[in-house]
């Protein structure tokens, strides 16, 4: 295999290598797990990411690509999940008042309701499948890495923009 940039590549080493693969594998089966224990209550994951996202927000409402931003998906992404929200009562599209090109999302009453079930179902799987398996040491060591990952992704403009 070359590297097409020229500079050398720098292998994993074994110990990284088994590292990554339980991180990759892990991660995955955490989503699995956790999209499971939700579409069991008929939401998605993504879903409920979206609709998490609005309950905290002001006034229950954000821009769409504010919220593509928020939740690390394309704006097409969320545009589709929304539609599929707003046909089931539980989010509203509206053209944003300072912008034409703009659209707000907003949290209905009935969303609102939603979330506030879903959300007990989510902290409970987030338990199970994650929580309680580590130690509060290695969850804060989990929360640390993540945070030092997403400084790194929002410090280098090389990366792409989720968003797009």
């Amino acid at each position: 295999m070359g590297d097409m940039s020229g500079e050398e590549v720098r292998w994993l080493t074994a110990e990284e290598q088994v590292s990554w693969r339980a991180y990759l594998r892990g991660n995955r089966e955490l989503d699995i797990a956790l999209d499971r224990d939700l579409q069991a209550a008929g939401i998605s994951l993504s879903e409920y990411e979206l609709l998490s996202m609005l309950s905290e927000a002001p006034r229950g409402q954000l821009r769409m690509s504010a919220l593509a931003e928020l939740i690390v998906q394309s704006r097409s992404r969320v545009t589709h999940t929304a539609a599929r929200l707003e046909r089931r009562g539980w989010v509203v599209r509206t053209p944003a008042p300072d912008d034409g090109r703009g659209v707000l999302l907003r949290l209905t009453d009935r969303g609102r309701a939603a979330i506030e079930t879903f959300a007990v179902i989510h902290v409970g799987s987030v338990r199970r499948h994650l929580v309680d398996v580590l130690t509060p040491e290695q969850f804060a060591a989990l929360g640390a890495a993540m945070q030092a990952v997403r400084d790194a992704y929002a410090a280098d403009p090389a990366l792409p923009d989720p968003a797009c």
